[in-house]
């Protein structure tokens, strides 16, 4: 197949397989799949209904349904992950929707490590897992929820919750 240029102004739905790859650095939804089974045990059946998109070079969009592509739209479901780098980076939006379903690379955070969390503070904690992008979650009424991503890297987790979502959270009396 030749190899076409990415177009950041308009949506492309990933290829299948690397076989079906026409645009080269292009990110396959294999490759989607797979990143988020092994770094964090998301079964790839969770994205059944999902198809996957790039605007931009690397950023991933998940949507449910089915369109025919390309697209020229400003938005296209929810950001989902970006690739094209080194180290591939799940966003906020992709982990609150789909992080409850992991099974591992998931820090649970308490109280107050969640409300430094989502206020955008660096803390240090105990996490003798992997390094890297992990899930910072939090018992909200007895179940886990996702609150974001954060970066781990020398005992230190970094939020990575967005400027615009951060929120200062206040005990309740």
């Amino acid at each position: 197949m030749s190899e076409r240029a990415n177009d950041g102004s308009r949506f492309d739905r990933l290829p299948a397989t690397a076989d079906a790859r026409a645009v080269e650095g292009r990110a396959t939804r294999r490759e989607v799949l797979d990143f988020w089974d092994e770094r964090y045990g998301i079964v790839p059946e969770t994205f059944e209904d999902c198809s996957f998109w790039e605007k931009g070079a690397g950023k991933i969009w998940a949507f449910f349904g089915e369109v025919e592509g390309p697209l020229t739209i400003e938005a296209l479901g929810i950001t989902f992950l970006r690739t094209r780098q080194e180290h591939w980076k799940p966003t906020t939006d992709g982990v609150q929707r789909f992080g409850r379903h992991a099974g591992k690379n998931v820090i649970e955070l308490d109280d107050g490590e969640a409300r430094r969390f989502v206020a955008g503070e660096d803390q240090q904690v105990d996490w003798d897992g992997d390094w890297g992008y992990l899930i910072a979650a939090h018992d909200i009424a007895g179940e886990r929820e996702p609150l974001g991503v954060g970066l781990f890297i020398d005992g230190e987790l970094r939020s990575q919750v967005p400027k615009g979502r951060r929120r200062e959270l206040v005990n309740e009396p």
